[in-house]
């Protein structure tokens, strides 16, 4: 199943990169979010002191993860919030059915985040009659549409708009020749009226705020806010590396997270909620909840060196830079954490599928680590995933017997140059061809390798 998951990833990415279209596509939108990065992030006064600051912030939390976690439990269970701890995907899902069970409605509107993709919750709701609405325009669009925007970075460009059109004027009766701008405005009325329909609201959570007993939430299109206000039951979902210890550090991650997303100073909506309504309060839900998820964190906290994947704020400014993560989608990957941070984290966490050929997906340039805001040495942390799936055998047997002899040949300098240019050249043609694709051309071997040209330079200076 492993390797059958591996190939299909690779022989999907391969199709994707070699898409002339999509490449030009997402390499003008990757273009468009350096820009934007630059702008977000030029307005700190010292940024590598600020993402310095905060990789020791999420160090504070991550190595006393125990003691704010049930600080935040104490905390938010005191302003009569209910908090739920799930050990994985499984017992997420259970907690919440049990929940909504005790509820007459079935109508629910949720917002889309990692958190509820990973315990796979829009499907499981709906095998159990619910009518779940997601509440972000991408998500309706993409749930109307999962073929045609298969991809994380900015998946509107690879839409198929002309059947986005025929969709809507089938489904919705708009004009068949309506604009795009009508379209989101189509959208936009129906969430509305799905929001205001609904008594539960399932949302995830962007920080876990230990010292108030809150949940921070940032966005731009404020369903989140609209979920909050409206719905009667709220239901949160948060992993448990969410948290943060005081909410004196949201006036560093706020920015960070939004600079690093969508080139912004600050997002347009930022809400710390606190629990239900209280006594004398005219608005606000009957009931809140928190399901705290584990779902394989706890793997990656007991490895010393990569619990710094716990670190991530999941900005995602990571997974713009590599066109493996940028055009390749989801489908591709199977991983609801995308980027090269998703392919660390992948790995670790509780799921039936074996995902450790992801991380062998980065080409490890250290931009991935450069980029990131909160200063996770992505790079290492990805080496270290290989060297795990080597040990533990996850990788082909013939991969290990060639890279064994790749090794063995180049530690022997006299044994490698003992064939010439022409040699070389015909055995990597045949033996590389494979794996290194067809689309791309092997690079040539020179005539005469860096030894024998030091030596001859060596030569030529004692003449």
């Amino acid at each position: 199943m492993a390797r059958q998951l591996a190939d299909i990833f690779i022989n999907e990415s391969t199709v994707k990169q070699i898409d002339t279209m999509r490449s030009d596509i997402t390499k003008s939108n990757l273009d468009s979010f350096k820009e934007a990065l630059a702008d977000g992030t030029e307005k700190f006064f010292d940024l590598e002191n600020s993402k310095k600051k905060a990789h020791l912030t999420k160090w504070k939390a991550t190595e006393n993860l125990d003691r704010y976690l049930l600080d935040f439990e104490a905390n938010f269970t005191r302003r009569g919030g209910k908090v739920i701890w799930a050990n994985d995907a499984e017992e997420a899902r259970e907690e919440i059915r049990r929940i909504l069970a005790n509820q007459e409605t079935k109508a629910i509107v949720k917002t889309t985040s990692a958190s509820c993709e990973e315990i796979g919750l829009f499907d499981f709701l709906h095998d159990k009659g619910f009518d779940p609405a997601e509440t972000d325009t991408l998500a309706f669009i993409k749930r109307l549409f999962p073929k045609e925007s298969s991809t994380w970075t900015f998946p509107p460009s690879l839409v198929n708009l002309s059947a986005i059109i025929q969709q809507f004027h089938e489904k919705f009766q708009t004009p068949i020749d309506s604009k795009p701008e009508q379209l989101i405005e189509k959208v936009n009325q129906l969430i509305r009226e799905k929001l205001n329909q609904a008594e539960i609201g399932i949302a995830g959570v962007d920080f876990l705020i230990a010292d108030s007993g809150s949940i921070g939430l940032t966005e731009n299109e404020g369903n989140a806010m609209l979920l909050s206000s409206f719905s009667k039951i709220q239901i949160f979902i948060a992993g448990i590396d969410k948290i943060v210890p005081s909410v004196q550090d949201m006036d560093l991650f706020w920015p960070l997270l939004a600079s690093y997303t969508n080139g912004q100073s600050p997002a347009v909506y930022n809400s710390i909620l606190s629990g239900p309504r209280q006594a004398g309060e005219v608005d606000g839900p009957e009931a809140m909840y928190v399901i705290l998820l584990d779902n394989g964190r706890s793997n990656l906290l007991a490895k010393k060196e990569q619990r710094q994947g716990l670190y991530c704020i999941q900005c995602s400014a990571c997974r713009y830079i590599y066109p493996v993560n940028s055009g390749g989608g989801t489908l591709m990957d199977d991983n609801v954490h995308p980027g090269p941070i998703g392919s660390m984290v992948a790995p670790h966490m509780n799921t039936t599928k074996d995902l450790s050929h992801l991380s062998f997906a980065s080409p490890l340039d250290g931009q991935a680590s450069v980029i990131c805001p909160v200063r996770i040495e992505i790079d290492k942390m990805l080496l270290l995933n290989r060297k795990e799936a080597v040990e533990q055998n996850l990788v082909r047997k013939s991969e290990k017997r060639f890279w064994g002899g790749f090794a063995y040949l180049f530690l022997r300098r006299r044994l490698l140059d003992f064939f010439g240019h022409k040699t070389k050249n015909f055995l990597f043609q045949h033996l590389l061809k494979k794996s290194w694709g067809k689309e791309r051309s092997l690079p040539r071997v020179a005539k005469k390798s860096f030894a024998q040209q030091w030596q001859d330079q060596e030569k030529k200076k004692n003449q």
